[in-house]
């Protein structure tokens, strides 16, 4: 289902080095919960795409409307940069900021692996950056406003229909074991790059060598 947008995220996980380990104990924890709501009610996220949105930009509708402009691509692309480059010498630090995995969320339309930060610097980069973004007149003249908080987490896959009866117990039990064995195996998650990336849907993340990338 196409789903076309922009969003500022770390590296999806085929390109992310950095939290190859991370990835691989979610990717385990995505397994066990598939394989036990199947297919039918739990459409996984490729594990290739996994990542940890920064900040929400525009999306489906709001971005067809606005990409009836032809230069609106662009013109986004350039106020990223600009923003990325104003506050990049305030982020700059030999270590970057380090999450740890804190448990699973089940929202209305998916489960995700949730993050805290390991400690106060790393939380207030992330907000520094979300705020230079949501506070930039140049993007609000695109358009583009704060839609949610920051809810830092890791999206294993969306929910779809069964038939099928659910034990609502029984199920919160084993996602309160999963969530258990994820946090126990998992090292710490590293916030290393922003980037902005283009979407055609949930699972689908792109760049181009000129998008503009910011070092955390």
């Amino acid at each position: 289902m196409s789903f076309p947008g922009y969003s500022i995220i770390t590296p999806p996980g085929a390109e992310d080095r950095a939290n190859v380990e991370f990835y691989q104990v979610v990717a385990d924890c995505q397994t066990r919960i598939a394989q036990r709501l199947g297919a039918n009610l739990f459409a996984v996220v490729p594990p290739k795409s996994f990542h940890l949105t920064l900040a929400d930009l525009i999306w489906d509708s709001a971005y067809r409307e606005a990409s009836l402009d032809p230069e609106f691509d662009d013109k986004l692309q350039q106020c990223i940069g600009e923003i990325f480059d104003r506050i990049q010498p305030m982020l700059s630090s030999p270590k970057s900021p380090q999450w740890q995995l804190s448990g699973l969320v089940v929202m209305p339309r998916a489960i995700a692996v949730t993050l805290n930060p390991s400690n106060e610097a790393a939380y207030d980069r992330i907000i520094a950056l979300r705020r230079a973004v949501y506070q930039s007149s140049s993007l609000m003249q695109l358009g583009i406003d704060q839609q949610y908080n920051l809810t830092a987490h890791v999206t294993l896959g969306y929910f779809g229909t069964s038939a099928d009866p659910l034990d609502g117990q029984e199920l919160a039990q084993f996602l309160d074991d999963c969530a258990i064995a994820a946090k126990t195996a998992a090292p710490p998650f590293s916030v290393t790059r922003a980037e902005l990336r283009k979407f055609t849907d949930m699972t689908q993340y792109h760049r181009e060598p000129d998008f503009p990338v910011l070092s955390l």
